[in-house]
């Protein structure tokens, strides 16, 4: 079953423990509500790696208070924001 898949990849990279609550939060919002993910956050996102990121927002969607979301949504709205947060954290800020 996919759930202990998620929580094995979620264990054996120690995901849980790589960002802090507030940027988890900021993540979370962009991905399965409304909102923009910080600089700062992007960074703890990246930071994070792309197979944690995924696993988290796999294993978060198994929830049953999330069943009525569209999986596919979610998918490509976590997607996107893992392409944004790459492009920002790869490309020079101006103000630096």
């Amino acid at each position: 079953m996919a759930t202990k898949e998620n929580d094995q990849i979620i264990n054996d990279n120690n995901c849980e423990t790589k960002m802090g609550l507030p940027c988890v939060l900021e993540a979370f919002t962009s991905i399965f509500e409304t909102g923009t993910i910080s600089n700062k956050c992007c960074g703890e996102l990246v930071g994070l790696g792309k197979v944690c990121h995924s696993a988290l927002v796999k294993r978060t969607l198994e929830n049953p208070l999330f069943k009525d979301l569209s999986a596919a949504r979610i998918i490509a709205k976590s997607i996107q924001t893992w392409n944004n947060c790459l492009a920002l954290i790869d490309s020079p800020s101006p103000s630096a």
